[in-house]
């Protein structure tokens, strides 16, 4: 067994390419050339309400769950101090590049000079730190907890997590972006300095207490993937994925009026609605690659997911160092859209010219990572 889903000679591809199609559209969306000029679909929903965008965390968090299920095999017959180790330091690791990349490049421009961070001020939490806690307790309730257990755990998760929005948020608007517990508890654990302030204001849509909803996501996707394994790739297994897909999202839809569905606070809703389409995606690429036999599109995609932390780390660490990094004048980043895309392309479309071209440039790294056979484990 592996990360890029193989059990003895049997291949989950489907498995791959949704990890893969979720690193790039990841890298798509948090590279647009010009913040200012973006397609709507590659934008957040302004605060309740889903965008494609908005599948894009949960589906990442999805993914890792698909692939715990490969990984957490080896421990089913190994001590508990081998499988907290490997999970407690894993999180660590991941949770302190998180940290590191919000430092990153730990200076910047004061005119023409470079100027060290005010490192106290950087923020706490971030996507990398969500990943390292979900996947640190989802493994744990993995590891400890039968499948029955696991899923009447996370159907509390979600509970309690909407009685703890209602309860503490601020009322007549607990859910708003003001008034809600997620805030609150931010703010009583984290200096305003440590939060995350491009709504406007200081708010982490990755802070503490929404991280707790965001482990089903995880739970979600290791279910997903021990079907899989059990059912193999058919006509009977997209049904099922299918069919389960539609009713978590009807279920979503009937409980948004009273929790409504909203990326930045991760609502229950939210979860369930995005492990709906992700369950369908899912059978989609199942039914296209594995029953149509449709798979010379694949490796695009599959080079992505070879290295998908990686890749992922790399496209921020690259795109922080055009901020420092000057040409005449101006960063490195403006000067190449302004140059080369927005030169002769309308705003929009250049600002779009400029992600798919950086996509194309983490895709190449990908490429020649998998050609040369070298998987980087994060």
């Amino acid at each position: 067994m592996n990360k890029t889903g193989v059990v003895g000679n049997h291949r989950y591809l489907a498995l791959d390419v949704l990890r893969g199609m979720t690193i790039a559209l990841m890298i798509l969306v948090n590279t647009p050339g010009s913040w200012s000029n973006i397609y709507a679909p590659f934008k957040h929903a302004a605060w309740h309400g889903f965008t494609i965008t908005d599948l894009v965390f949960p589906t990442f968090l999805f993914v890792i769950g698909n692939a715990a299920s490969f990984s957490l095999r080896k421990y089913e017959n190994r001590s508990d101090s081998d499988f907290l180790k490997k999970v407690l330091s894993r999180s660590a690791l991941i949770f302190v590049i998180g940290l590191l990349l919000n430092a990153f490049p730990f200076v910047f421009h004061n005119g023409e000079e470079l100027v060290l961070k005010d490192f106290s001020k950087i923020r706490i939490m971030g996507v990398l730190q969500r990943i390292a806690l979900c996947y640190l307790f989802a493994s744990l309730i993995l590891h400890y907890l039968k499948v029955k257990q696991v899923l009447l755990l996370s159907s509390l998760i979600l509970l309690v997590y909407w009685g703890i929005m209602w309860y503490f948020g601020t009322h007549p608007n607990p859910y708003s972006l003001e008034n809600n517990a997620a805030l609150k508890l931010d703010l009583l654990i984290f200096g305003k300095e440590n939060l995350w302030n491009g709504f406007g204001t200081p708010f982490d849509p990755e802070g503490l207490l929404s991280t707790l909803p965001a482990i089903v996501n995880i739970v979600a996707g290791y279910i997903a993937g021990k079907f899989i394994q059990r059912s193999g790739n058919n006509v009977t297994t997209v049904i099922c994925l299918a069919a389960a897909g539609v009713i978590i999202l009807v279920a979503a839809l009937l409980w948004a009026p009273y929790f409504p569905i909203n990326k930045g606070i991760w609502t229950s809703t939210f979860v369930l609605y995005s492990i709906g389409w992700d369950l369908l995606i899912l059978a989609a690429l199942i039914l296209v690659i594995e029953v149509f036999g449709l798979k010379k599109w694949t490796y695009f995609f599959e080079a992505f997911g070879k290295n998908p932390l990686f890749i992922f780390i790399m496209s921020g660490v690259v795109v922080m160092l055009m901020a420092i990094i000057y040409f005449d004048g101006e960063p490195m980043k403006p000067w190449i859209y302004n140059k080369f895309y927005l030169s002769w392309l309308s705003d929009y479309n250049a600002s779009l010219a400029f992600a798919v071209s950086y996509v194309l440039l983490m895709w190449v790294i990908g490429y020649i990572l998998d050609k040369r056979k070298i998987y980087i484990k994060v």
